[in-house]
This record gives structure tokens, sequence and C-alpha cells, in this order.
């Protein structure tokens, strides 16, 4: 995906008590959606200048509107979200990839409690604290993952399901797989592989299991003991750099699991190899 015309943004606002602070957004085709980081209150201004009532907007919720005829709101708190503006060039892009339905649009929403963008929300947060140069790899997963879980949620027309036979669909199963694969290093969790899909953990880790037979763990696990094979070639490699470098917890953990998975400790795989 266009990762690059994707755009996220932390807004703060400071609003004092008995004052209030308009925010105006341009007409363009594209969606706008915040997801609160805190409580705030605010109203939206109606084309004709009038105001609906102020509303108090809960953190983790969110807030999304079409931005054909440009949006604009009055806050009555400060505000701190992230803001995302979302082309409808990307959900185009998605829907021909996934060849589920055809997209019209989003229904808008007003303070939605929304768990899957708020656990996004939380794996964004450290990429403003460290003000990269460039837009970081992980925006493109971030970029699919917020559409496709838009898609699957707030889309006019539902789409296929997806939970055909309990089971992903492709590019669900396509793009889980790549993040895991981007990150096979950390120490990632089921909740964030599954927001890389636009989907709750639950519904992702049976859906996983149901497509390739093996729940995300064990996918993961299997993919760092294969990739440690790869390095365990490396002679000059000791087996506490191979263990880190493949996402386990030490030497011990890297030891333990390899000899599960292959039926021979990573010593003794690397002399058989040798051989």
């Amino acid at each position: 995906m266009k990762a690059a015309s994707f755009s996220v943004t932390r807004l703060r606002r400071a609003v004092a008590d008995g004052t209030s602070f308009i925010v105006e957004l341009p007409p363009q085709d594209a969606y706008f959606m915040m997801v609160y980081l805190r409580n705030v209150r605010h109203c939206d201004i109606i084309a004709d200048g009038s105001r609906t009532d102020v509303t108090d907007y809960r953190k983790g919720s969110v807030c999304l509107v079409d931005l054909t005829d440009g949006a604009s709101i009055c806050l009555h708190s400060d505000l701190d979200a992230l803001a995302f503006r979302l082309p409808q060039s990307l959900f185009d892009e998605l829907i021909e990839r996934s060849t589920e339905a055809q997209f019209r649009k989003l229904r808008c929403k007003r303070g939605e409690i929304d768990s899957v963008m708020r656990n996004l929300g939380v794996a964004l947060l450290p990429l403003f604290e460290a003000s990269p140069s460039k837009p970081p790899a992980a925006l493109q997963h971030i970029a699919i993952a917020t559409c496709a879980h838009l898609l699957h949620n707030y889309s006019d027309v539902p789409l296929g399901n997806s939970y055909k036979n309990g089971s992903l669909s492709p590019w669900q199963e396509k793009t889980a797989k790549e993040f895991m694969i981007d990150h096979f290093r950390s120490d990632i969790s089921v909740t964030a592989i599954a927001a890389s899909a636009g989907l709750s953990s639950g519904h992702f880790s049976q859906g996983f299991k149901n497509a390739t037979g093996q729940t995300p763990h064990q996918w993961l696990i299997r993919l760092r003991v294969e990739r440690a094979k790869d390095l365990l070639a490396n002679r000059s490699m000791n087996l506490s750099i191979i263990a880190e470098e493949c996402g386990f917890t030490d030497q011990s953990h890297f030891t333990k699991v390899f000899s599960r998975e292959t039926g021979m400790t990573p010593a003794v795989w690397r002399n058989r190899g040798l051989q």
C-alpha cells in the first residue's frame, strides 16, 4: 500500500476554562479519524454555521468523519488525540486486494469505543516520541491495519465474510505473516499481530489457526527457528548472539525451543551440518 499517502499526527491543544477553540479541516477526498488519548469535550460545527450540543468523548473512543465537504469542531476542553488522514485511494487499493466487496463509503462515527484502534494508537505512541527523520517501516502495516479495520466495521456495504469456516481472508493471513516476519526479533504480542490485520485478538487467533493449522505463537516460533538454522551455518556467531538475533529471551530459551522443534540442540545441529 502507498503508506506515504497515509498520515497520522498527534494533536495536542490546551483550551483554558471558559474558552473554546475551533478546528477546521478543508474539503478533500479522504476520511479523518481521531483516536482520543484522553477525555475531551467538543461539538460539531454544521455547514450553515450552527453547532451541535457539546458532547463528552471518552478516552479510547474514535471520531470518524468524511472530509468530502470538509469538517469543523469546536473544542471546549484540552485535546490529546491521534489524528489519521485516510485517503479514499487507500480503501480502493485494499478492496482491489481483497476482492470481497464493492466499497462505497464509511459510516461516520462519533464517540465509538474501538479497542482495535486504541491498541493501534498505543503501538504508535513510541514513534512520536522517537521523532524519526523518515516514516518508519511499520507505517505501512499500520495503514493496512487501520483501513482494513474500518472497512470491516464501518463500511456501509458489508464485506464478504472474512471468517468463512472460521478462517481468515487471504490478505489478512498474508498481512499477519508479513508483520511477524518484519518483527520476529521483537517481543510482539498476539494483540499487535491481530491489529496489523485490523482484527481483535480473539477473532484473529482462531481464524489464523483455522487458516494455517498453527496458532500465531507457533507460527512465529517456527519462523524464529528457521532463521536460527540459517545463522547456525555461520560458525563465527556464538549461540547467545543467534538467540538475540532470532527473538529468543536468551541462550537457554533458544536451546530449549530449538531442541523441542528439531529434536536436537543448536550445537548438535551446527556440528551435524559441518560433517
